[in-house]
């Protein structure tokens, strides 16, 4: 099998891409539930923005479900630290998640506008939750998280959530909400009837010029503004799981990993390509704009993960604390044993997802709404 080193770097590689799919597959789920008040002028059109992502939500979420799985077994002491100190943001994602599917089945039990209303904007304040508070949570990396461990590992932290919405926090939360606006809005695009379809394509690159700039704006300030880390002297990439073992200095660029690595500028590049993608594509016949938004999605999270590495959870009360891929992995055997399980089942999610989308295939009507159940 693999080395140490190798299996880290492949559970690494496997943890981003858990995430990124959570963000794809679910990030348009969350988009459109943002944009329901926006793109549905009426009950009947919002129930076809509902009926276009119910029967695939629950389906998305296991992406979550395997990224959350993932870091339990894989990263136990980064499972520890960020669910911990984090515990505030992770409750409302987590209450979010859990006031969704009632917002689908109680919109409906009672035919009373002002019943349904209630629920479209507990639908609208789902999406808008984890949008935001997943971008507050990556800025924050990059700034660094107030904990630190003591010679035994045991963890303390300091502050609380508000202490977490700093500027550049906040601004990493306005492009993860324009970025996953956008996704939904393709969605729309592409799955909602014609009249939807039409201003789902308008917003669409509008929250799209806003991502690109927000995005470029956030690299300048990382490059100019924003202290990096970095593991000073040689890394022991194959020692026992202690983060306290290394020496961090601070003051470097987070970008000295794509000076190091040329291949890491894939990331940002196709990021914006595919912004500009969006904007030709999206409205078009065929799935251009939602692949391009995908893209889209999947090259930022990816230029956020290839900017901090090998750091997975830097900390700014005592940088020697800090994560990495090298020093917060669970045990060879434990990373060996989950690598031979996912090699078998995570294929099996892949097909068993893709066979449902192409069950569900092709638009959601007006008439389609108004014959199944009269709009609710």
């Amino acid at each position: 099998m693999f080395d140490y080193t190798t299996l880290r770097v492949i559970w690494w590689a496997l943890l981003g891409t858990l995430l990124v799919a959570f963000a794809i597959m679910d990030g348009f789920d969350f988009g459109v539930a943002g944009l329901l008040k926006l793109l549905g002028r009426d009950n009947e059109e919002r129930r076809v923005l509902l009926e276009g992502i119910e029967p695939t939500w629950e389906g998305n979420q296991v992406w979550f479900i395997l990224a959350g799985g993932a870091i339990f077994a894989a990263w136990p002491l980064l499972y520890a630290a960020s669910f911990s100190g984090l515990y505030l943001a992770m409750f409302l994602v987590l209450l979010a998640f859990i006031l969704r599917p009632v917002g689908f089945n109680f919109r409906g039990k009672v035919h009373d506008p002002r019943w349904v209303s209630l629920w479209d904007w507990v639908l609208v304040a789902s999406g808008v939750v984890v949008m935001l508070v997943a971008g507050v949570a990556f800025g924050n990396l990059f700034l660094g998280l107030p904990f630190r461990f003591d010679g035994d590992l045991r963890m303390s932290w300091q502050g609380g959530f508000l202490d977490l919405l700093q500027p550049y926090a906040l601004l990493c939360g306005l492009i993860s909400l324009s970025m996953l606006l956008t996704h939904g809005a393709c969605w729309a695009a592409l799955k909602a009837d014609h009249a939807i379809a039409a201003r789902a394509v308008r917003i669409a690159r509008w929250a799209t010029l806003a991502y690109a700039v927000l995005y470029v704006l956030a690299g300048v300030w990382l490059a100019y503004g924003i202290p990096g880390y970095a593991v000073a002297g040689p890394a022991v990439t194959d020692g026992v799981s202690n983060p306290l073992y290394k020496q961090v200095a601070v003051g470097g660029s987070w970008f000295a990993g794509y000076l190091q690595y040329p291949g890491f500028w894939a990331a940002p590049l196709t990021a914006l390509a595919a912004a500009v993608a969006v904007q030709l594509l999206v409205g078009r016949r065929g799935v251009g704009g939602f692949i391009a938004s995908s893209a889209m999605v999947g090259g930022t999270i990816a230029s956020a993960g290839f900017a901090l590495f090998p750091f997975l959870l830097p900390s700014k009360l005592d940088p020697r604390s800090s994560l990495t891929v090298w020093d917060a992995s669970s045990s060879l055997g434990t990373l060996e044993l989950m690598l031979g399980a996912t090699v078998v089942l995570l294929p099996l999610v892949i097909l068993y997802t893709g066979w449902v989308y192409r069950v569900m295939r092709g638009r959601v009507t007006l008439a389609d709404v108004r014959k199944s159940h009269g709009g609710y």
